[in-house]
């Protein structure tokens, strides 16, 4: 779906001569007797695609009557088993499932609810809407409005609608500048409902040139801006928007650094659900942005910040180094 539209960008592609009972095989034996082949499986599950997994699954099932990913999570843990478990659940699935878990219990992590909305297109947004409303019989809207409030929900729901205009209105391009710039640094106080809007409703290519309109006439970058108006979720909302407009492998490159930004640990869920999620999408180009924005590979980041089956799953998703 959203695949298509990157091109083959990705680092994980499906497997030329592929047999998914042979590789079900394979998973069998690695699971066998005494001990784990973690190397079996790391080396299989991640140079296959998403597709090609499914169907894994389901040839272990009819050959040898068991859940391949039940059987997965009794061989495996930790950090490693999450991971595997992960690549083993369909793309929207996994979306739904991330969205499900930040929302659930004392607390939202936002920053889960931000990540996903802020940076799927359309078609994907909808697909996650009639999965989630499936798996948990309600509305994702419901579930998020139930769960936020003020501007940072408003900027949610619009988002949820998945309804941005199409292509670039250059008669609406200055006009939007203008009311950008009158609804922040051009007055005391800010008119948050003028960004929401803006933001939440153009199309990505309409958005860069409003943003260049907007650097003319306030000298200003919008992210400059929104930093200085806005503050907590809706400023990590607004800027995950922004961003994505901008460049959603360079957003994704920047969140994956920050995951693992150097003493202040490593926060492993962002890690894995951002390679997860874009090793068969845009990987390719979320490694050039990374090394372009902070002159160091992805591949050597990841290697210095995580360990055993987990790193080496982690470097193979990366898929080659940009040293």
């Amino acid at each position: 779906m959203g695949v298509v539209f990157y091109a083959g960008r990705g680092t994980v592609k499906a497997h030329a001569g592929f047999n998914a009972n042979n590789d079900a095989g394979v998973l069998v034996k690695a699971m066998k007797g005494f001990g784990t082949d973690e190397d079996a499986i790391v080396q299989l599950l991640t140079s296959r695609s998403n597709e090609q997994r499914q169907q894994i699954k389901a040839a272990y099932k009819t050959l040898h009557g068991k859940d391949l990913v039940n059987d997965l999570k009794s061989e495996l843990g930790g950090k490693f088993e999450d991971l595997i478990v992960a690549l083993m659940t369909p793309p929207i699935l996994y979306d739904v499932s991330c969205l499900h878990d930040a929302i659930k219990g004392a607390g939202t992590e936002e920053k889960v609810l931000i990540e996903i909305l802020a940076s799927r297109p359309a078609n994907e947004i909808n697909q996650i809407k009639s999965a989630y409303k499936q798996a948990h019989k309600k509305e994702l809207e419901e579930a998020v409005t139930g769960d936020t409030g003020g501007h940072f929900q408003r900027m949610l729901v619009i988002l949820l609608q998945a309804s941005r205009q199409q292509g670039i209105q250059e008669s609406l391009i200055q006009s939007d500048a203008q009311a950008l710039f009158a609804a922040g640094e051009k007055k005391y106080g800010t008119d948050e409902s003028q960004f929401i809007t803006i933001l939440g409703n153009r199309s990505a290519a309409h958005l860069r040139k409003v943003f260049e309109e907007y650097r003319k006439l306030s000298g200003y970058e919008i992210e400059e801006s929104i930093q200085r108006e806005t503050s907590g979720s809706l400023q990590e909302v607004l800027l995950a928007v922004v961003k994505c407009a901008r460049s959603v492998s360079a957003y994704f490159a920047e969140s994956l650094y920050n995951s693992m930004k150097q003493g202040a640990g490593t926060d492993d869920q962002t890690l894995m659900r951002i390679m997860v999620t874009r090793c068969e999408v845009d990987m390719m180009d979320v490694r050039t942005d990374f090394r372009r924005m902070f002159a160091t590979s992805l591949h050597k980041t990841i290697q210095g910040d995580t360990s055993g089956d987990y790193r080496k799953a982690l470097l193979l998703l990366c898929g080659g180094d940009d040293a």
